[in-house]
Formats: structure tokens, C-alpha cells, sequence
């Protein structure tokens, strides 16, 4: 390239100057005067031409040697600098809307809480002999049907990332019904991010594949409130750190109904604390979470006893993605804590009744309840087509003294199935469920088991733009 430019530059220059030294370019000098200040001057901007190609040839290549871009063609405004805002508007923002329909239908072979008729919670099946009826129910629903935005835009501070998503699955209030429910309303700009998302104390990518909703009861699994700041976030390590929304809840056990414990009323002054640090390989991945807490209550009444306090609750949980070979991912999670009961997703109460008899003005007190969570699946894909999970998970309780015979005490969680994936966004597949509840002292255990059959319609659909 810069040969040929050089090269043509000069062929011009001589062809000039042949023309002007040929005997008829001499003649005409003669009664034409004034072209040949004109052939001069154009020649000198020839010249001044093909200096400023050589100098550009050579920033070139001296950028191509360090590794840099190049710099734009000469021009007057090349020697201005270009506001970072300007540059922005050049790169391109996206918007997607994603989302599926999905019917789940099947048997349940024994009894669960009517409410939660859909999933498999071992804290929601009986804690007592036919508490909720008769065994053997059939069920149906669409509760698992979600829609969600994403967008992203860049912006001289990094990329400005946002989500909404909601499903249909009632819970709290709603708990059984087809209605609204929020996933996910959070923003990021850089490093950082604020809204409700999946909480750092909790690795989503345990989950396994499963189409029954509720997943293994020994996940850490919930979506808070909380402002995040992500100081690193590169291909092989991920660090979050994040205040969140604190909240909690307690068992008064069998002191329950008491009057002296009406007038004591929660109290949370500080924010949760949590953070993980993730490592990343070819072999997958390890995560390594944390969470601290402040539980507070305060005793509003005016007598002789005194039950307000507070306790900490702590944990560490540790998970892991593991590649077995090309077709299997072994999902695991190992958690242990106090008073973090809130982020299972499924375990009863975070703070527990112990009885204290040796003080007469606190005669009772609330300890935040130890807890154990498991998670170990494996799944496997058989073909483009067919994949499928199995596996197992527990939630352990260490009940406090004042507790109830009946209160939850340990629950067992497992599953495997076989998906039909016809086109990759359709999953059609049968799944059979296992869940156990196991009572604090009473000697009560119940079993349930379930066939459920799902289809899955999944949609995306997304839109680049310029910022302009």
C-alpha cells in the first residue's frame, strides 16, 4: 500500500515535469506565463502530499507494532480531542425480551399443604397424620410462566445493565394462586448495582435441570433487595459485595399464644452483609460465599420480664460446578450457619425458644437455630435432544429445647427425570419427585411421592441500537 501511493505520487511528479520540459510546454511558457507559477505550486502540494502519506504510513506502522490502534486519516479536527460521551454514542445498545410459557401437570401420590400444591417443600407436608386429607391428588398449573426485560447500555462509566422479570407464582399473601410475582427490578452501572436480584450469599448455577419449580431445599435461594458492588468481575474471578435488605423469622415454640410475648415486636438496625468470591477454570468453577447478620426484637410490654434481644446470624457456603467429561456437570453446594434459615429455599424459622430458668426476668430467650443445607446433582445430556438430572439434597435443623415436639426438624429432597428438547426452545419431559419431612422430637415422619409432566415454550427476542 504505502509503495503504491508513493509510487503513483511520483509517476505524476515526472509526468509533470516531462510535460513541462518538452519543447511544446517550452513554447507555450512563452505566452502562457502564468501556468507555470500554477504547475509550481501544484507540485509543491504534491510534495507536502506525499510527506504527509509518509508520515501517516509510519504511525501506522509504528501503532501495529506496539499493538495500538492506528490513528484516523489527517484531518483538522484529528488534533481535537473527542469527548468520551462521543465516543459512547458509537457503540451499540441492546434490549431483549425473553420469557416461556409453561404447563406443569401430574400426580402426587400422597398429601402436601393445598397452597403449595405444584412443588415439592418438606416443610409444607403434613406434620401430623392426614393433616391436609386423603393421599392422591391430581394438579395443574402455569404458575412457572415468566417474562423479563434486559437491556444494556454503554456509557463512559461501563455498561449500564438493567432486568425486570416477573412470573405468576403467588407466594407470601398469595401463596397458591396464579398472580404477579417480582423476580427480579436491578440496575448496574459499572461496578455498581442496586435493586432486587439473586442475593451474593447464593449461587444460582446449582440449580439443577429440573422442571418441578421449587428446586433442592438445601440451596441457598433467595432474590433480596440490596445495593452491590462488584470490584472485580473478569473471565476467571468474580468478587460481590452487597448490603441487603435484612429480615427474619421466629418460633415462639410452645410458649406460643402467651401474652407476655404479643408485645415483642422485631427489630433490624442494620443491614445483612454478604459477598462471595468465584474462581473460574476449564474444569468449571468454585464459589465461595459468606453472609452476617443482626437479628434484633424489643419488648414492648410493662411488666416484669424482659424478652427483647438480639443474636447474630452467620454463614459460609461453599458450591461448585464440576465438568465430568462432555455430557456431565456434577452441581454441588455444601452450607452450614445460624440464623440464615431466610436464605434457604426451604427451611422453616431463624430463631428459635430456649428455655433460660436460671433468670427470673428473661426467662426465655431466642437463639439463632444452627442449620445445614446439601445440594449434589449431576446432569447429563444423552444427545442434542434428550438430557436429564438426578439427584439429592437435605436441610438439617438443630432445634432450640423450647421448640415444639412437632416442629420442623429435617427435610429430604430428590428427583430425576428425562427432557425431550425437539427444538431447542421446547422441553417436553417427565420428572418423578421425592420429598421427606422429619419432626423435632415426636417421632413423626411423613414421605411424599410425585410424577410430574411439563412442556416449555421458551421466546427471545432482541434489538441492537446506536445511542444516539
Amino acid at each position: 500500500m504505502k509503495n503504491a501511493i508513493i509510487g503513483s505520487t511520483a509517476i505524476g511528479c515526472v509526468v509533470l515535469l516531462v510535460i513541462f520540459l518538452s519543447p511544446q510546454a517550452r513554447a507555450q511558457t512563452a505566452s502562457q506565463a502564468p501556468d507555470l507559477q500554477q504547475l509550481k505550486d501544484k507540485l509543491q502540494q504534491l510534495d507536502e502530499e506525499v510527506q504527509e502519506l509518509k508520515q501517516q504510513i509510519g504511525a501506522a506502522e509504528s501503532a501495529k507494532a506496539t499493538g495500538m490502534p492506528s490513528a484516523a486519516p489527517y484531518s483538522a479536527q484529528a488534533t481535537q480531542t473527542v469527548p468520551a460521551e462521543a465516543e459512547d454514542t458509537e457503540k451499540k445498545a441492546s434490549i431483549d425480551f425473553y420469557g416461556f410459557v409453561m404447563l406443569d401437570s401430574g400426580y402426587d401420590f400422597k398429601q402436601v399443604d393445598p397452597n403449595w400444591f405444584d412443588v415439592v417443600r418438606p416443610t409444607k407436608l403434613p406434620s401430623f397424620k392426614d393433616e391436609f386429607g386423603g393421599d392422591g391428588n391430581v394438579y395443574a398449573g402455569v404458575r412457572q410462566t415468566r417474562f423479563g426485560v434486559k437491556s444494556s447500555t454503554p456509557t463512559r462509566f461501563g455498561d449500564l445493565n438493567t432486568r425486570f422479570e416477573f412470573e405468576l407464582f403467588g407466594t407470601g399473601v398469595d401463596a397458591g394462586q396464579t398472580t404477579f410475582r417480582l423476580r427480579h427490578a436491578y440496575g448496574e452501572l459499572g461496578k455498581v448495582g442496586a435493586g432486587q436480584t439473586w442475593s451474593p450469599f447464593m449461587d444460582i448455577d446449582v440449580f439443577p435441570n429440573s422442571v418441578e419449580y421449587w428446586g433442592p431445599n438445601g440451596m441457598v435461594f433467595f432474590r433480596n433487595v440490596q445495593i452491590r458492588y462488584t470490584p472485580v468481575n473478569s473471565d476467571h474471578t468474580r468478587i460481590a459485595i452487597a448490603l441487603e435488605r435484612p429480615g427474619a423469622s421466629a418460633d415462639q415454640g410452645v410458649y406460643a399464644g402467651r401474652i407476655e410475648l404479643q408485645g415483642v415486636k422485631p427489630r433490624f438496625n442494620w443491614p445483612d452483609l454478604s459477598g462471595h468470591v468465584r474462581s473460574m477454570h476449564d474444569w468449571g468453577y468454585v464459589q465461595v460465599a459468606g453472609i452476617v447478620r443482626k437479628i434484633g426484637w424489643v419488648d414492648t410490654n410493662n411488666d416484669a420480664f424482659h424478652l427483647g434481644g438480639s443474636a447474630i446470624g452467620w454463614g459460609v457456603n461453599v458450591s461448585s460446578n464440576l465438568k465430568l467429561g462432555k455430557k456431565d456437570v456434577a452441581k454441588l453446594q455444601v452450607v452450614y450457619g445460624e440464623g440464615i434459615e431466610n436464605y434457604m429455599n426451604d427451611a422453616p424459622v431463624d430463631i428459635g425458644i430456649k428455655n433460660n430458668f436460671s433468670n427470673p426476668v428473661t426467662p426465655i430467650k431466642g437463639i439463632a437455630l444452627p442449620v445445614l443445607g446439601v445440594v449434589s446433582f449431576i446432569d447429563h445430556n444423552w444427545s442434542d435432544r434428550f438430557t436429564s438430572t438426578i439427584g439429592y439434597s437435605l436441610v438439617n435443623i438443630d432445634n432450640s429445647n423450647a421448640q415444639t415436639p412437632s416442629d420442623y426438624h429435617q427435610g429430604h429432597y430428590a428427583l430425576t427425570n428425562l427432557l425431550y428438547h425437539p427444538i431447542p426452545r421446547v422441553t417436553i419431559g417427565g420428572e418423578f419427585e421425592f420429598g421427606r419431612r422429619v419432626n423435632f422430637t415426636d417421632g413423626f415422619n411423613t414421605n411424599d411421592y410425585r410424577m410430574q409432566f411439563s412442556f416449555k415454550y421458551d421466546w427471545d427476542k432482541g434489538f441492537t441500537f446506536g445511542t444516539k
